[in-house]
């Protein structure tokens, strides 16, 4: 057989192997989903039978071509964990991803990856995904041993969805069948103009990030944080342990604004000045100055007083990294790109999932966006299971946020809270915070919208969900005369 047509057979084999088994290349399967209805079904085919367009030439630089994740973080990989459950990993998948290791579980690198040398820090391999929710650790060797092709440190710079292709940063022309974007979000940066870029100013989406850090920790003696949030609090926790002067500036009135009530928070805010912590509310940065050594020496507020630091680590948010994704179709009330309930764009064939999607949340009968990895895991697992079977289930989601601080050897307390549901309503506080406390949102209508609980229990823990998710009518009365979070989780409980 001559070259010529040995090419030929194979672009109709493969051909025909995307009309069967690649949802965003066959009418008839795109059709059974739009119509929904029906249980789900697992197509399952030979663990170790290969599929590729590779054979089909044609110049494409991704040997596996009929399911790419453009992305590669925690979403990513545990996409890649439901394709290799379900037997369409080998010789189907390619992942694509900037960063220059398999996707990992991100909380770590606000959280035991700073904790100093001496105090057994957080380090990879000890988390790729999927240790986070119980799974295998999912190393470079994992991918390979399950016949995934990863691209590595070369993201994705341009999309056309009518040829099907995608084209990285090196200048690769990469071809797929069904693409699932998983591309995350990026940290939002202060400007260059005043100092954003200086040495010594840190921001924490990646590894290199938090190496960068650690070794800007290690030589440090003041620094500051910049944001009240999520990263501001774990990462001035984390300072602690290094024996540092360190001071958290924010705009508003008291720490995780969107999430703790003032009293919630002046607790919070407490037990980290007990640690050393300094706080500066309601302020904001006018510039990052340097010193005589280039790098940065203080922070200058907008009122004019200056907090000197040679470390300064910003925190003040992230966005969706929609780019070059935004022909497919970004929300422009939540940001990211909008999916249905099972994840699929307006483009059949294209999903999103993780921080990037915004998605129906089901519940609360509204369009989200959630950057939080419990979502990452849940909506890559839930939006596979639609791409390979005949799912047409709804994605459910119940928000959830949780964080871990103060964890190091010797720490006076360790502090972890989880939170369920909605933060709307009134709200009713229990507890002391010496050791625990809990506080619960309720509606107009008597009924539990939201449960916080810091220092519970694993069983106390596990009771949340449920009380989030049945919404429960609850006595506010008998909530607010409880004599302990025990007895008030009591009350909530027997409402269920």
């Amino acid at each position: 057989m001559t070259s010529a047509l040995r090419r030929k057979a194979a672009e109709m084999a493969s051909a025909a192997a995307s009309q069967c088994y690649s949802y965003s290349l066959s009418p008839a399967a795109w059709a059974l989903r739009q119509g929904g209805g029906g249980a789900a079904r697992v197509v399952r085919l030979p663990s170790r039978r290969r599929f590729s367009v590779a054979a089909a030439g044609g110049g494409y630089d991704n040997e596996n071509r009929e399911y790419v994740i453009v992305g590669g973080g925690n979403a990513a990989g545990y996409a890649a964990r439901t394709f290799v459950e379900h037997g369409m990993a080998d010789g189907r998948l390619c992942i694509v991803s900037k960063e220059p290791v398999p996707p990992y579980e991100r909380p770590a690198l606000t959280k035991g990856y700073l904790f100093p040398p001496e105090k057994k820090p957080a380090r990879l391999p000890g988390f790729h995904t999927c240790v986070g929710s119980g799974g295998q650790r999912q190393t470079t060797e994992w991918y390979k041993e399950n016949g995934i092709e990863v691209l590595y440190e070369d993201p994705v710079v341009a999309f056309d969805g009518k040829t099907q292709t995608l084209k990285t940063s090196s200048g690769k022309m990469l071809k797929y069948g069904s693409l699932i974007i998983s591309t995350g979000c990026e940290a939002s940066r202060l400007p260059a103009k005043i100092g954003g870029n200086l040495p010594g100013v840190h921001y924490i989406r990646d590894v290199a990030d938090a190496d960068s850090l650690v070794s800007s920790l290690g030589k440090a003696k003041k620094i500051v944080v910049i944001g009240g949030g999520y990263i501001g609090m774990e990462v001035a926790a984390a300072a602690c342990d290094w024996n540092l002067d360190t001071t958290i500036i924010f705009p508003e009135d008291h720490i995780m604004p969107r999430l703790f009530t003032p009293s919630l928070a002046k607790k919070y805010e407490e037990l980290y000045q007990q640690n050393g912590v300094k706080f500066i509310k309601g302020a904001l940065i006018d510039k990052l100055e340097a010193g005589s050594d280039g790098r940065v020496s203080s922070a200058v507020l907008k009122d004019g007083s200056i907090v000197e630091a040679d470390t300064v680590i910003v925190g003040i948010g992230a966005k969706p990294a929609v780019s070059p994704f935004e022909a497919v179709g970004v929300n422009s009330q939540v940001g990211g790109i909008e999916v249905d309930s099972l994840f699929r764009t307006s483009v059949p064939g294209i999903f999103a999932i993780g921080d990037v999607a915004a998605f129906p949340l089901k519940m609360y009968n509204r369009i989200a966006r959630v950057e939080h990895v419990d979502h990452a895991r849940k909506s890559a697992h839930h939006c596979v299971e639609t791409l390979l079977t005949s799912q047409t289930k709804a994605y459910d989601y119940l928000p959830y946020f949780y964080s871990r601080v103060f964890e190091y050897e010797g720490s006076s307390r360790k502090v972890w809270w989880q939170f369920y549901g909605d933060n709307v309503g009134e709200t009713v506080e229990v507890g002391n915070f010496d050791p625990k406390i809990a506080t619960f949102w309720i509606d107009s209508d008597s009924r539990l919208k939201g449960v916080f609980l810091e220092s519970g229990s694993s069983e106390e823990f596990g009771l949340l969900p449920q009380l989030a998710k049945s919404q429960p009518i609850v006595d506010k009365a008998k909530l607010k005369a409880a004599a302990s979070v025990e007895d008030a989780l009591d009350i909530a409980r027997s409402a269920l």
